[in-house]
């Protein structure tokens, strides 16, 4: 097992990048884990621990500046949670190969998407300029405060969404890396989702898909005290730097650095023996 104080500046790192771009940190601890010599086994259950970590850390911040649509995000996070739970009983079964392919496809599909799309979706408009910036009950729309004012936004294509929350789940199940990398450009593709908003509400409902396949793996006798308590100190933190530097971030800034991020993992992964 890698040395305590290095597995919290790991932790911190990867929820800082994580919390950033709504990825959740284990798809950077997780690899970082597992080229230092960790078990896959074991890496599993501490890259979920960092996920839920730094999601609660960053939710604070994200809440009070109107970004997290929870309305849209526990929609999607029933879908997902119940793929999470039938991945993480089945993980011990799945070849290792087949779901380095699955992850570096998807990772590397959605961050040459977001590199390639240059046009902007949603744009501030003048009759919003008093609307404050959060989800509007009882609908899958909202807005948010973005360049140039009030951003107002609704969620389009419902259904593929779910779709894409159902493999993002298995692969959090599966891997423990929370599949972030599918939820945010799932929903800022599909669904039209402005980055920064569906990056805070994957942040946001990562944690609680991560909470559920910990369940599991808690369950199965897999999760270390000491290496989770220090995963988890640095998944507080780093969600909260992460957190922080979003807010200071344009929205094609964000999208820009998730998807060179997502362009990067993809190559790790499958470089990665």
């Amino acid at each position: 097992m890698i040395d305590v104080p290095w597995l919290v500046v790991l932790a911190v790192g990867s929820a800082a990048v994580g919390a950033l771009g709504g990825l959740g940190g284990a798809v950077f601890l997780v690899p970082a884990l597992v080229v230092g010599g960790v078990e896959p086994i074991d890496a599993a259950p501490l890259g979920l621990i960092s996920v839920a970590a730094g999601s609660l850390a960053a939710a604070p911040r994200q809440l009070e500046h109107g970004l997290v649509h929870h309305r849209l995000g526990i929609t999607l996070e029933v879908a997902a949670s119940a793929a999470a739970v039938v991945a993480a009983v089945v993980s011990s079964e799945v070849s290792g190969d087949l779901l380095r392919v699955v992850l570096a496809v998807s990772a590397g599909g959605a961050g040459v998407a977001g590199l390639l799309r240059s046009e902007v979706r949603n744009v501030a408009l003048p009759e919003f300029a008093g609307e404050p910036p959060a989800e509007w009950p009882g609908t899958l729309g909202g807005a948010y405060a973005g360049p140039g004012g009030v951003i107002p936004y609704r969620a389009r294509n419902v259904p593929q969404g779910l779709v894409a929350m159902v493999v993002a789940g298995a692969i959090t199940g599966l891997s423990g890396v929370s599949a972030g990398f599918v939820k945010t450009p799932a929903m800022r593709e599909l669904m039209y989702i402005p980055v920064k908003v569906a990056a805070a509400t994957t942040t946001f409902t990562v944690g609680i898909t991560a909470a559920t396949s910990l369940l599991v793996f808690a369950g199965q006798g897999r999760i270390d005290v000491a290496a989770g308590s220090a995963v988890a100190l640095g998944g507080l933190v780093g969600g909260v730097i992460g957190a922080a530097v979003q807010e200071r971030l344009s929205p094609k800034g964000v999208r820009r650095a998730l998807s060179i991020v997502l362009v990067v993992v993809a190559v790790v992964v499958l470089v990665d023996p």
